[in-house]
Order: structure tokens, then sequence, then C-alpha cells
């Protein structure tokens, strides 16, 4: 995080969408800090992609006060989305032209793009700077997405599961970029269903259901909030495993020695992870 962090790049206050009968998005509250990765967790239908939709301008709101890099994104010029980026879900190229065309060309919509060779380098593409991108595999397509999200050189980044079809040699490295960015000051805001990478990237973080943010913070400090029950594994004389989860594992493994001559067999004592507390807090802990 960046000593921008006190300004904040996004401020969101009481931000509400409805479809139809559906409510995507019911008051929810954001900050964020110039120069931070902010990252947005929840289930599918949450309401995180309707979220950054409506901070990239694409989509209007019922409710709310929304300010980004200083504007309101309803009234964005074209000034102001040049210093937005994002990377959607969905694929943006044209799949006739290839990797170096398209970004060449995605980078003239910027007053102050990056070099795109740079580019195609940073998201490991050079080998097929001269493919067409309709001849791509879907990863690879999928880094061409974040080379269009960042050639602009944005002040604000949005990533909406930027390493979704990723190997996890390419997620490695769209990792090492996103905190290029960051170390540059550049803002993040990070959607993802990977919590390994919300954990690794994200200064703060948001767990979203139904619409709503329902725990924000420090990812230690969730799972300190929230992931107090750690599980206690081990396996019976006669064969049976067993787990016990319980607040004090310590005392937990200290009554299985009384009961045990020499070391306790299968022995495992295992913390809760961002995933368990991401679970718990959407409800979703039956679901693994």
């Amino acid at each position: 995080m960046t000593a921008h962090a006190n300004e904040l790049a996004v401020d969101v206050r009481g931000l509400r969408k409805r479809y139809g009968d559906v409510t995507a998005v019911d008051g929810i509250d954001l900050g964020i800090g110039r120069g931070e990765v902010f990252g947005l967790l929840g289930p599918n239908g949450a309401g995180k992609s309707t979220t950054v939709e409506i901070l990239q301008g694409h989509r209007g709101r019922d409710a709310g006060e929304v300010s980004v890099l200083g504007t309101d994104p309803a009234n964005g010029t074209r000034a102001w989305r040049s210093r937005v980026g994002i990377v959607w879900q969905e694929e943006s190229a044209p799949a006739e032209l290839t990797v170096r065309e398209t970004v060449r060309h995605f980078a003239r919509y910027s007053p102050r793009p990056r070099d795109p060779e740079e580019v195609i380098g940073l998201v490991g593409l050079e080998a097929k700077a001269g493919s067409r991108i309709k001849a791509l595999p879907g990863g690879q397509r999928r880094r061409l997405d974040v080379a269009l999200g960042v050639i602009g050189g944005p002040e604000l980044l949005l990533l909406d599961e930027p390493t979704t079809g990723f190997d996890p040699a390419a997620r490695r490295q769209c990792w090492d970029l996103i905190r290029a960015l960051a170390e540059e000051g550049t803002t993040i805001l990070l959607t993802t269903h990977c919590l390994e990478e919300a954990e690794a990237l994200a200064d703060r973080l948001a767990v979203v259901s139904a619409g709503r943010i329902v725990a924000e913070g420090l990812p230690a400090a969730l799972r300190e909030r929230y992931g107090t029950e750690a599980a206690v594994e081990w396996t019976e004389p006669d064969g049976t495993p067993r787990t016990e989860r319980t607040d004090t594992p310590t005392r937990t493994v200290a009554a299985l020695m009384d009961r045990f001559d020499g070391e306790l067999p299968g022995l495992r004592v295992s913390r809760p992870t961002l995933e368990d507390v991401c679970l718990r807090l959407t409800g979703q802990e039956d679901a693994r």
C-alpha cells in the first residue's frame, strides 16, 4: 500500500441495485485507499460483478453515492474512463486480430499508454504476439484480457476474476504483474473465487453475501475473528480416524496424549483457512 492510501480512490455509500424482483446489491459501503489492493470475495450471485460494473460506469445504480477517482461514474467523461482499467470475466478482444495488433489498438484509446511490447511481455505472450486471437487457447486469451486492462496505465484497475482459466505458472505470473502495478501506485480492486489469490495479493478484503458486505478487514484479522475453531485429527488404536473441532486445540492434544502411549498416530492440527472463514460467513460451510 502506498503513502496515498489515506486518500480514497473508491468511496461508496449505500449502494443498491435491483434487477426486477432480485436485489443484487443491498446497501454496500466501501472505501478503497489510493494504492491499495482490495479483494472482494463471495459466491456467484453475491453482487461482486454488479458492484464492479457500477464503479466502472458500465451499469447504473438505483440508490447510493459513488465516487471513483473523485468522479461519479454515472457522469464519467472519456478522460475519466482512460484512468480506469478493467478486466471483465468475458473476453473483450476481436478474434481476427493478432495479439500485437490488439494491444496496440487499445493503447490508442489512452493518452498515456504503456509500451505495447512491454505489456505483451508482462503477461507472457511474447511468443504469441503475431498469433490471431481466435487461435489462442482460453488461458492465453485471458492473459490478453489482462494486457488490455493495463495497457492504458490506469490509476485504478478493476479485476473481475482475472486468472480464470490460468494454469498455475500463468497465475503466478499474473500475481507478479499485479504486485508490480501496486508498487507503482496503481489502486486495484480484485474479485476472485481463488482464496489463495486474495490472501497473496490483497491488503484488505471484504466478504460479500446476498448483496451485502458481511465482513471486512485484513486477511489475517478475518481469520482471527471468524475462524477460531481448529481441527484436531488423529487415528484411534483400532484404526478409526477421528476429527474434533475445538477452540482449545492444545488442551485437546494434551488430553489425547494422556490416552495414548507414545506418539499420537495420524495427529494433525489445522487452523481455519481464509476459505473456511468465507464459507462460514456466506453460509456455505456444508458445501465443502
